[in-house]
């Protein structure tokens, strides 16, 4: 049984269950596909006005048994540290299903589907393979598990079709760990200590982050021939020689050192030309050098344009390339200088990157408004132009936001209407639980989406659907100047103005069953009407207030 917390609980005043819930819902909610129209935002307010999902492939729905076993690896994993089924043909049908579409998604981030190592580790958790996707093998090639390039290429065109972006996530600070059938690459291409100790940026970026994940040599100006297991691989398959022309014409063209980087962009890169995709978000971007991300940036901007050119109908706005990086452990409140320790600071968003995730959200430490305010204040101050990404569960969190989903309604309010962009961990909107028998570790965070759900996860989902789709409606929600109308019950204002992009809502949370009465101030002119968009009830603003008599806990007040 889930718990229902105070702040953005459905009905708990009225004591509806589960069903009772539902039959709300399905009386309300406007079954149109929410997307944001990007005309008339900058990038900077679509991205913040954005929510993203973020799922693992390979948890999220199996579209395709055959290819279970398709890479052959052999040997049985420790709970939840292998291959489950899920593949990017599963994540197709989900699109083309609309289930993004109901939950106000658009944008969604998957987990790397580049070739994985083949043997497994035991690092203390038990037999662990790659279904994750940051064990890279071959950055040239789909990992067998989860289909094929065409496959690849069928996500994207789906999601295009609906107006979704999506966005790749790009591993170029390591390889893959070190197995009995994964030799360590040349050492003129990565090292294997010294171990990171985080005491200052030499210290985080000039070492190994992981034991056995060896570090990429992203610094290193130096040739180098490309790793002899590649070129045994690509020969066994037949592609050598294809490889090797790309690669020539790749280096005339940008005049780049044959350095371990410059490979690793020229492959990364290659997908954003042939698959169409929106965006990147860059792993471990802190642990190595923050020219590197510049430098990806400007080819994978390159590689965007020749996608466009080569499929003008295809990408569903004119937005650029966008580039969100994880630096661990950056909060809102650094602004855009974050500290490595012992003085050393580097500015991210002077290297590429359009947004960065927030590991401040999580945390739980500020009270709504506090948080509201904060967030919309840096925003528009020392962050104007800029992003953030906030998220309350992810694939490595240790510590997320409710981890025993007490209160799977008031998150989802939380982070649905807070300013900056906003991240959906697949399962976040169904309660998926996040302490597993048997499991240890990260795999805790990582258990299979279950689709069979019951009625109290089908009334979770449609609480996040609602606010996803308001979201998703009103920019101002995410990209907006935050005011409180009043503090309790909890009543605020989001207004985007002063662009070419007007839009004004104000939302009334914790509010009383029945008869409620909400200020509006100066949002709402006297004699406007309005609509609250959560019970689809229509009134008129009268001395600065609306008066409006609904059975739930949330109004979400709009012009009519």
């Amino acid at each position: 049984m889930v718990a229902l917390g105070l702040a953005g609980a459905v009905m708990t005043a009225c004591g509806m269950d589960a069903e009772a819930r539902l039959a709300e819902a399905d009386a309300t909610l406007d079954p149109t596909p929410a997307l944001i129209d990007p005309d008339g935002l900058t990038p900077a307010q679509f991205w913040n006005a954005s929510t993203i999902y973020f799922l693992l492939t390979d948890r999220f729905y199996n579209g395709d048994p055959s290819n279970d076993n398709a890479s052959g690896r052999v040997g049985e994993s420790a709970v939840l540290r292998g291959y489950e089924g899920g593949d990017l043909a599963g994540l197709r049908m989900k699109i083309e299903e609309g289930y993004f579409d109901e939950l106000g998604v658009n944008a969604i981030w998957l987990t790397p589907f580049v070739e994985q190592i083949e043997g497994g580790t035991n690092e203390g958790t038990g037999i662990t393979f790659g279904f994750h996707g940051y064990w890279t093998r071959d950055w040239t090639a789909v990992e067998p598990n989860l289909g094929s390039a065409e496959d690849v290429r069928a996500v994207v065109q789906a999601a295009h079709a609906r107006g979704i972006r999506v966005l790749m996530d790009a591993v170029i600070q390591h390889t893959g760990p070190v197995t009995d059938l994964d030799p360590a690459w040349p050492s003129d291409w990565v090292r294997t200590s010294p171990a990171c100790t985080y005491q200052d940026y030499a210290t985080t970026v000039d070492c190994t982050l992981v034991r056995n994940l060896p570090d990429i040599l992203t610094g290193s100006d130096e040739e180098v021939d490309l790793p002899p297991q590649l070129v045994a691989k690509w020969e066994a398959e037949g592609r050598l020689e294809q490889e090797r022309a790309e690669l020539d014409a790749y280096f005339e063209r940008t005049g780049h050192p044959r350095a371990p980087r410059y490979y690793l962009i020229k492959w990364l890169t290659d997908w954003v030309r042939e698959m169409g995709f929106d965006g990147y978000r860059i792993d471990t971007a802190k642990h190595f050098e923050e020219s590197v991300s510049a430098e990806l940036k400007a080819e994978a901007e390159v590689a965007f344009a020749d996608f466009r050119s080569a499929n003008p109908d295809e990408i569903p706005s004119d937005l650029p390339f966008w580039f969100m990086g994880e630096v661990y452990n950056y909060v809102i409140q650094h602004g855009r200088d974050f500290p490595f320790g012992q003085g050393d600071v580097v500015d991210f968003y002077d290297y590429g990157y359009d947004a960065l995730i927030n590991f401040d959200f999580r945390s739980g430490r500020q009270g709504m408004d506090q948080l509201f305010s904060d967030y919309a204040a840096r925003l528009s101050g020392e962050l104007d132009g800029l992003g953030i990404v906030n998220y309350a569960s992810s694939h490595d969190d240790g510590s997320p936001y409710d981890r025993m989903r007490l209160n799977p309604y008031g998150t989802g309010t939380r982070l649905l209407l807070a300013p900056g962009g906003a991240q959906i961990y697949y399962g976040d909107e169904v309660a998926r639980p996040l302490q597993i028998e048997g499991a240890e570790g990260d795999a805790n965070l990582r258990s299979g989406m279950e689709w069979s759900f019951d009625a109290e996860e089908r009334a979770i989902r449609e609480h996040w659907a609602r606010l996803g789709r308001f979201r998703a409606a009103h920019p101002a929600i995410g990209a907006g100047r935050h005011t409180r109308l009043q503090e309790s019950p909890y009543v605020f204002a989001r207004i985007l103005e002063g662009g070419e992009r007007q839009d004004r809502v104000v939302v009334a949370l914790d509010q009383p069953a029945g008869a409620k009465s909400i200020p509006v101030g100066d949002v709402f002119p006297d004699g406007t009407s309005v609509r609250d968009v959560w019970s689809g009830v229509e009134a008129t603003v009268r001395n600065g207030r609306v008066e409006v008599d609904t059975p739930e806990a949330i109004v979400l007040l709009e012009a009519s």
